[in-house]
């Protein structure tokens, strides 16, 4: 009879077999051998995961070695703190300066090792930023430490403590010192060689200027040997006059007419020579004599027709400078400066075309708006491509050793900025062209 659950249901083989002996055998053994195969996977699994934790730990255990050997080779003071400031590291730095064991300082307080300041406050741990400080020692307190605390978060980005980093202050004031002679050195070279190019810019001048006089001044001396040589023929003229005789003979003797009829255009022609050397004084005066940052109106076309003109002479070249300019143009400015400015731009395009077949060097005046724009083209080899962006850096030169300091358009930029300008290199089909761009006065 098959016994029956309370409910009436029949318990039996779920595969409806009879439920013999064997059939339950079999179950048994599939059973374990499920068991076993799990077993196998779990134990493959666990040597897959040792073999990969293994590995893992060597990386970790690599750069744990990597981190020490770097704290231990910095030569500053390195201590990290946590929250309520117990030291948790530090490097060998520290441990040299304090003269402790790194057993008595992690877990103790870095207030501990902290020296009280001068009112005799005690110390706290400090906080984040920048501080001075002296740390205790086997021998007292120590040095004076600049030392800068930064903060330390977790992964979450919450604060979890701090880094404290340093050195002696005497160092970083031996090193600020250093720095300061080398940038005073380095001031003093750039004034020298700045001295130098104005001596130089002064020595194009002075020929230019020597130039300039000598035509009045032969004109003027040529003239008055020739009013020396009448005086003389006039003083014989009175004398025979003195004598008595036909007057009439003795005017023609002494060809009194033809030395009246001349002494007007040479005191003309001497008179202009004398305005010609004053006014080239004047200007002398006036660029010698601004004072600094005093700014006037300047008639910027006049001056770029003198600046042609004493470059073109200064330079000894046989190029014809074409000023194409309005009568009068005014900036506000230094007329000395914009003078120096425009001679060595002047001078760079007169070098440029020295082996250029049928040399041109063009001066352009014209207003633009709130702004005057003087442009020297010519037609040489160009600014090359590599040099496009450091003609106006200091000591850079395109010429020869010994023929420029590569301090011209760098002063004459600088020029131009103090008053309120630029200078650009424009693009140009042939040669070179240079803008000056000067504010318009009033």
């Amino acid at each position: 009879m098959t016994p029956r659950e309370p409910d009436g249901a029949t318990i039996g083989p779920a595969d409806g077999s009879d439920g013999g002996p064997g059939s339950a055998e079999a179950e048994r053994e599939s059973m374990w051998l499920e068991v076993i195969a799990k077993m196998d996977q779990v134990y493959s699994d666990l040597l897959r995961y040792e073999t990969e934790l293994e590995a893992k730990n060597a990386e970790l255990e690599e750069a744990q070695d990597f981190i020490s050997s770097v704290i231990a080779s910095v030569s500053d003071i390195l201590v990290v703190i946590d929250a309520g400031g117990i030291i948790q590291q530090v490097n060998p730095a520290f441990l040299t300066l304090t003269g402790a064991t790194d057993d008595a300082l992690v877990g103790s307080k870095i207030s501990d090792w902290l020296v009280p300041d001068a009112a005799g406050a005690p110390p706290a741990a400090p906080g984040d930023g920048d501080a001075e400080l002296r740390f205790q020692t086997r021998d007292g307190p120590g040095e004076l430490m600049a030392v800068a605390v930064s903060s330390r978060r977790d992964h979450a980005g919450r604060r979890v403590g701090s880094v404290m980093t340093g050195r002696p202050i005497g160092e970083l004031r031996r090193a600020y010192s250093a720095l300061h002679r080398a940038h005073q050195d380095l001031q003093q070279a750039q004034k020298r060689l700045i001295e130098q190019e104005k001596m130089a810019s002064l020595g194009r001048l002075v020929a230019g200027v020597a130039h300039e006089l000598n035509n009045p001044i032969s004109f003027v001396f040529g003239n008055i040997h020739t009013l020396e040589r009448y005086r003389r023929r006039l003083a014989a003229f009175l004398d025979d006059l003195k004598r008595g005789g036909d007057a009439d003979g003795i005017i023609s003797a002494h060809r009194v007419d033809a030395i009246f009829e001349d002494l007007e255009p040479l005191i003309e022609g001497t008179l202009e020579g004398a305005v010609r050397i004053s006014d080239i004084v004047r200007n002398l005066r006036r660029i010698s004599f601004a004072r600094p940052g005093e700014f006037e109106a300047v008639d910027i076309a006049k001056v770029a027709r003198n600046a042609a003109l004493w470059a073109s002479k200064a330079k000894g070249a046989s190029v014809q400078v074409e000023v194409v300019a309005p009568v009068a143009t005014f900036v506000a400015g230094q007329e000395g400066q914009l003078h120096q400015v425009l001679v060595n731009l002047i001078e760079n395009a007169l070098h440029a075309v020295r082996t250029t077949p049928e040399p041109r060097v063009r001066v352009t005046v014209a207003e633009a708006g709130s702004f005057v724009e003087v442009r020297v083209a010519d037609n040489g080899p160009g600014i090359p491509a590599e040099a496009a962006d450091k003609i106006f850096e200091p000591f850079f030169t395109t010429k020869s050793v010994g023929e420029g300091t590569g301090l011209g358009l760098w002063i004459s930029y600088a020029i131009a900025r103090e008053h309120g300008g630029e200078i650009v290199a424009l693009p140009s089909s042939s040669g070179a062209e240079v803008q000056l761009r000067l504010p318009r006065a009033g």
